[in-house]
């Protein structure tokens, strides 16, 4: 790779600007919508529901910044930030130079917000959201691929949810970590994932959107660095509830996206699996049988995205790779922009041209329909 390689980022952010919810927000839940203030120690900030939660701008658009600078008390103001993050008239001047091509977009704030307990605030919240990413995405709706959110209220509520969000013409949805109603291998989520599939709509799950703690403060044993090493689990968790669950028994066409949450551990996750179901196989619940092995439905109906992950390239072999994806993380403070290049000329360097462009492009492409990309 002594070339820039043209990529597709498959998670990237965006950092929703000021009016996002305010100004969409139903106005039943106006007085409670998220907002910026300034906060001495933090700087400019996102309050969700008056002060529940907050969201430290600086953190999440700290791409490209030193590590000492990546600390809470480094209090700077929202017009200091990455300006693609909130305007689409940068972004793309930001993507160029990191050589992506297109970006399948998350939102920030949004991540949080999937764990309100109150579904009804969650929902109003995510129906402005969807309404301002669409905005942003059509500025440029060959490399901004929006995704929209769903407050899964009910599998009701979801389906009218994924509807709206493809009359938007939004790309996929990111579902939050915990549904309002039973979980994601209940039965009464089948016509949903019925729904999904019928519009064409990928579903993701992304680290940090199920309350299970890390690096949102949650108990995480030892120092608090620790948590940044725990946030995958969550993700974990929901793939294992899919499978055992028997989820993608009954949908065989069914493919979701365990988005940020790393690969290199794939490996053994799948042989761990294996070894419960042959061992373990009475601990399923009843009426959930599987036909096949749990590594066999992670490897058909599961992406998985990474960005600075060495071990992920180095075990192709033992995965299918056409379910890998790279990303770059952007704005996040834990991105590899603007120097996604330079990593993934070391990183990338043993793999066959086909895997790469697997892996840096095509997968990620043929996932969400785009157009190939030179």
């Amino acid at each position: 790779m002594s070339e820039t390689f043209p990529c597709i980022s498959a998670d990237s952010h965006i950092v929703e600007p000021p009016g996002t919810y305010v100004d969409r927000i139903d106005p039943k839940f106006r007085d409670r919508a998220p907002r910026i203030k300034f906060h001495e120690t933090l700087g400019d900030v996102m309050v969700i529901d008056n002060g529940k939660s907050i969201v430290p701008y600086h953190i999440v658009a700290a791409a490209g910044l030193p590590a000492e600078e990546i600390r809470l008390n480094n209090p700077r103001r929202f017009e200091d930030l990455h300006p693609g993050g909130h305007d689409p008239r940068y972004r793309l001047a930001e993507q160029d130079e990191d050589g992506v091509v297109a970006e399948i977009i998350y939102p920030s704030t949004g991540m949080l917000l999937c764990n309100h307990p109150d579904f009804d605030y969650k929902k109003a919240c995510f129906d402005a959201y969807n309404r301002w990413i669409a905005e942003y995405s059509a500025h440029a709706p060959s490399r901004l691929i929006g995704l929209g959110q769903t407050s899964m209220r009910s599998p009701e509520d979801g389906i009218a949810e994924l509807e709206q969000i493809k009359g938007l013409g939004l790309r996929g949805v990111m579902m939050p970590g915990r549904p309002a109603v039973e979980d994601y291998d209940h039965p009464c989520y089948d016509d949903f994932y019925r729904a999904s599939l019928d519009l064409d709509l990928p579903l993701s799950f992304h680290i940090l959107t199920g309350g299970d703690g890390g690096a949102l403060g949650g108990a995480v044993r030892g120092p608090k660095i620790n948590g940044f090493l725990s946030i995958i689990r969550g993700n974990q968790d929901i793939l294992g509830t899919m499978i055992f669950g028997g989820v993608f028994e009954r949908h065989p066409d069914l493919r979701v996206v365990c988005a940020e949450a790393d690969a290199g551990w794939v490996p053994h996750y799948m042989y761990r699996a294996d070894h419960a179901f042959e061992r373990h196989r009475n601990w399923l619940k009843p009426g959930a049988e599987l036909h096949r092995k749990p590594s066999e439905y992670f490897q058909e109906h599961i992406y998985v995205t990474f960005q600075d992950d060495w071990v992920a390239f180095q075990m192709t072999e033992m995965v299918n790779v056409e379910r890998l994806m790279w990303a770059n993380d952007f704005p996040h403070s834990d991105a590899t922009w603007p120097w996604s290049q330079q990593m993934l000329a070391e990183h990338a360097s043993g793999l066959s041209e086909r895997t790469r462009e697997r892996i840096l492009r095509d997968n990620c492409a043929a996932l969400y329909g785009l157009d190939r990309v030179a």
